[in-house]
């Protein structure tokens, strides 16, 4: 618990690939700066480069590459952008959100091509049952999907559930083709590979301590350019705290197990390896590694007061708990399973649950954030939507909604933290079998939600 995340995430600590850190040290220039080496800003040169390849593109990242939420999460990909087609059709209306699953999914076939050595698989995502009204919600869900013309989504009965993953408490599951899980550092790792090869440079370790119209300046250097990217995500408000008032930071967790043996997957089944989550508000989260590891993660993330976002976050002995303590109640077979890998990660959620994006500093700074827990899909699609921002290129893309408009503010402090944790207890009543209150049901109407 006291050992700094580069050790106690799986991926961050078993990262294979090794390349001195260069610092930002002195003056330098650019046609564009990045700010973030996690999969924004990544994406966003990768794009960009794509787009003009004679562009000097500079990186600047706090940390490592993929320190923050990119490095740290759990490597399920789903083909939405929203977190359901339901949720898109509220959010966007019926004909957006078609256009947004073919999109979606175009963009997951595109992301897995480029990460083939990344151990990407194609294993979709299975969606459980616990209770019979997750049960009802498994049939909108395949029903959705059809309504959309979209192919392959499945509903299956508790046995057929139980084929694909052996737990006592599932009565039922939605299968949802396209996505599937990666090892997010690889890819992180890729990226940096082929964007150094295309000569961006990437300053690591450098902190940004300010933003001017064109320079970024860090704790030893600057970069002066003509155009700036903010690919900040749940750390934005530390340079720019009026995007505040658009998301709020959270803190997801996880746990990783030594790797199981043969017996041992065997008693639970998996054998198509889907990523997993369940029907709840605050539901867990949970995969295969490619050595066979269980991944488990709580969506029931952490708010901490005064939106903090620091190291300080990092572990939480109560999620910890709380988590192993889930574990044994989905999979008794496997109650003595060793965790030896935890941690957490910060998020940045919207009220309707997807990025935005817009400009800051007279039109100088470009940013998109808000992922709320789906950034590895989503982050791709927000990189190219930035580079044609940044490069005024034209593109369907920008004509969406997601790209054109703000999502619903949160409230600001005290108010916000008094509002996560009624919130909270809300949602926690519906998934011990209380029926949704006043307090949800205005927010549902709103089209707001807390559960990341």
């Amino acid at each position: 618990m006291d050992k700094p995340v580069e050790q106690s995430c799986f991926w961050l600590s078993t990262r294979s690939a090794s390349r001195p850190a260069v610092r930002l040290q002195a003056k330098s220039e650019a046609d564009v700066t990045v700010v973030g080496a996690g999969f924004t800003g990544l994406w966003t040169a990768y794009f960009l480069k794509s787009l003009e390849p004679s562009l000097e593109i500079a990186i600047v990242e706090q940390g490592c590459t993929g320190y923050g939420g990119s490095g740290r999460n759990a490597g399920m990909i789903s083909a939405c952008i929203d977190h359901s087609h339901a949720l898109a059709i509220n959010h966007f209306g019926e004909m957006e959100a078609g256009r947004l699953s073919r999109i979606g999914l175009r963009n997951i076939e595109e992301l897995c091509a480029f990460a083939i050595d990344c151990d990407v698989e194609r294993t979709g995502q299975l969606h459980v049952a616990l209770a019979e009204s997750h049960v009802a919600e498994c049939r909108k869900f395949v029903a959705t999907a059809e309504r959309l013309g979209l192919d392959g989504y499945r509903f299956l009965d508790s046995n057929g559930t139980r084929r694909e993953l052996n737990s006592p408490l599932y009565m039922a599951s939605a299968f949802a083709p396209g996505g599937g899980i990666i090892n997010p550092i690889r890819l992180i790792d890729k990226l940096v590979q082929v964007l150094s090869d295309q000569g961006v440079r990437i300053y690591e370790q450098s902190r940004v301590t300010g933003i001017e119209k064109n320079l970024v300046r860090t704790d030893e250097g600057s970069v002066s350019s003509r155009k700036i990217v903010l690919a900040t995500d749940s750390y934005s408000h530390h340079l720019f705290p009026e995007l505040l008032q658009y998301f709020i930071p959270l803190y997801d967790y996880v746990v990783v197990s030594e790797p199981l043996s043969a017996a041992q997957l065997d008693s639970i089944g998996w054998g198509n390896r889907q990523g997993v989550t369940d029907g709840r508000n605050f539901f867990n989260y949970y995969r295969l590694t490619a050595d066979n590891r269980i991944l488990w993660g709580t969506s029931e993330a952490m708010y901490y007061a005064n939106n903090k976002v620091d190291t300080a976050c990092d572990h939480s002995t109560e999620k910890r708990v709380s988590l192993l303590s889930s574990f044994a109640l989905h999979f008794p077979q496997l109650a003595d399973l060793h965790f030896p890998y935890s941690w957490g990660g910060p998020i940045a959620s919207t009220t309707r649950l997807t990025p935005f994006f817009g400009t800051l500093n007279s039109g100088s700074v470009y940013y998109a954030l808000g992922y709320t827990g789906h950034g590895i899909g989503t982050t791709r699609l927000a990189g190219k939507i930035l580079a044609h921002m940044v490069l005024s290129k034209q593109s369907d893309l920008l004509k969406m909604q997601i790209a054109r408009k703000k999502p619903l503010p949160y409230p600001p402090e005290p108010i916000r933290n008094l509002a996560v944790n009624m919130v909270t207890r809300s949602l926690k009543r519906v998934d011990s079998g209380h029926n949704p209150d006043l307090l949800l049901h205005l927010l549902d109407i709103a089209g707001i939600g807390f559960s990341s």
